[in-house]
């Protein structure tokens, strides 16, 4: 066997399932698993349930491919229980789904016994992550954060800031409003994006001036950590 077709070609001969060609698919499908959780918990925040499932999903897949094997009908079942994975209790990250998808891939192609291209294709895959997550590919011009700001009950707090986001910010979106202190408190959390050399100070002590000098943050958004599927 020559390498092109070790890479390339199947453990399985004639997609006859054997016993070593099953150990040797799943251990590589754990395999990958681990490295793509790993890959993963790389400037990510994450949880240990989420990386367990990265880690084992891919050999989940490729032992329900293996039953599969040509069985069309089982193949469409298969691929409808697959589509479930979008309905998960938690939203997702689009990253998040990426490495679900991912694994899902590998256990695709090491359940059809082509072990060579799912190692190659998750090493091509997360290594263009790191790379495109670590340039400036598809950032907005200005750095973008979370703002709160606390406003009392009977100030009408819509368009109040607009002139002073106007001056300060590329964009503000309001992203959540909701009620503090037995209804007397209005906490309200923007999206904004800082024009270039903008002063975070001075927007903050102009609108302090307008919500009575009552709490302002600003930092940068931090995705909230849940438990995953």
């Amino acid at each position: 066997m020559n390498t092109t077709d070790l890479i390339f070609g199947s453990i399985m001969t004639n997609g006859t399932i054997t016993g070593p060609s099953f150990l040797i698919a799943t251990l590589c499908s754990l395999a990958i698993g681990i490295f793509i959780a790993f890959m993963y918990t790389i400037k990510n925040n994450y949880s240990k349930s989420y990386l367990i499932t990265l880690a084992l999903l891919p050999a989940i897949v490729q032992v329900v491919i293996m039953l599969v094997n040509g069985n069309i009908g089982a193949g469409v079942a298969v691929a409808g229980a697959f589509s479930l994975v979008r309905f998960r209790s938690a939203p997702g990250s689009g990253k998040e789904i990426t490495s679900i998808f991912l694994a899902m891939a590998v256990g695709l192609a090491t359940g059809m016994g082509y072990i060579g291209i799912a190692a190659m294709f998750s090493i091509i895959i997360t290594l263009a992550n790191m790379i495109l997550n670590n340039s400036g590919f598809g950032e907005d011009a200005g750095e973008e954060k979370t703002l709160k700001i606390t406003v009392p009950e009977g100030l009408d707090f819509e368009g109040i800031f607009d002139d002073i986001f106007t001056r300060y910010t590329t964009k503000a979106e309001l992203q959540d409003v909701r009620t503090s202190g037995m209804g007397s408190l209005y906490k309200l959390t923007y999206r904004i994006s800082m024009r270039s050399k903008a002063s975070t100070k001075g927007m903050i002590d102009e609108m302090r001036q307008r919500n009575g000098n009552l709490e302002i943050s600003c930092s940068r958004p931090v995705p909230v950590k849940s438990e995953e599927l």
